[in-house]
């Protein structure tokens, strides 16, 4: 049997397995995510191999706080910054131009737009993220399959391939919400955690400011 480890410990096991390019799976606000370095395409592309993922589905990017977002996104400082400040951290996934074509990994079919996450981790997870600075994460289940409220429900095959999982605890279960923030208008591309009409109504608020 595996010796139990302190939170701390699991931490730096996290953590070093995310420099070292191995995914992980970690807590979120919503569900639990499957994570790895998004800085380069290996740990990526590792992830959607684990997951049986489509290579040419988006995946976001995850930062640990707004500061950190911007430092990895410069260009968004100027045009959607103030509303990611106002809108950020919460249970949303926000698509924002990509002029750059930064993370071409990431972005699919649609290098000229990212999605991004600021989320409000459980402790061990904000820790873990607060010293990478950033990962991708995706839902922690199979392609297709549901998305996991609990560390029991995410698949073996996902668990047997990632270097730690993070257990904390039962989640709301409900992924975030998805609003695309490329074009005149914003749009809901997914219902998630906060319901369409209250997520167009807080974003159009921000936007008309």
């Amino acid at each position: 049997m595996e010796p139990l480890r302190t939170a701390d410990e699991e931490v730096e096991r996290a953590v070093a397995a995310l420099r070292a390019g191995r995914p992980v799976i970690l807590p979120a606000d919503t569900v639990y995510g499957l994570c790895a370095n998004p800085y380069t395409e290996g740990p990526v592309r590792r992830v959607y191999e684990l997951k049986g993922r489509e290579p040419l589905q988006p995946t976001a990017l995850v930062a640990s706080d707004v500061d950190m977002l911007l430092e990895c996104l410069p260009e968004l400082r100027s045009r959607v910054g103030p509303v990611l400040r106002r809108l950020l951290p919460g249970p949303f996934t926000l698509v924002v131009p990509n002029p750059a074509r930064r993370y071409r990994w990431l972005t699919g079919t649609t290098p000229d737009a990212i999605g991004i996450r600021v989320p409000e981790l459980p402790a061990p997870a904000d820790a873990v993220l607060r010293r990478v600075g950033a990962v991708l994460a995706t839902s922690a289940n199979l392609a297709g399959g549901p998305d996991p409220a609990r560390l029991e429900d995410v698949p073996p095959e996902l668990l047997r391939g990632c270097a730690v999982a993070m257990d904390g605890g039962e989640l709301p279960g409900i992924p975030s919400t998805v609003i695309d923030l490329t074009g005149d208008e914003p749009q809901v591309l997914r219902e998630g955690a906060v319901p369409a009409a209250e997520a167009l109504e807080r974003v159009a608020g921000l936007v008309a400011e």
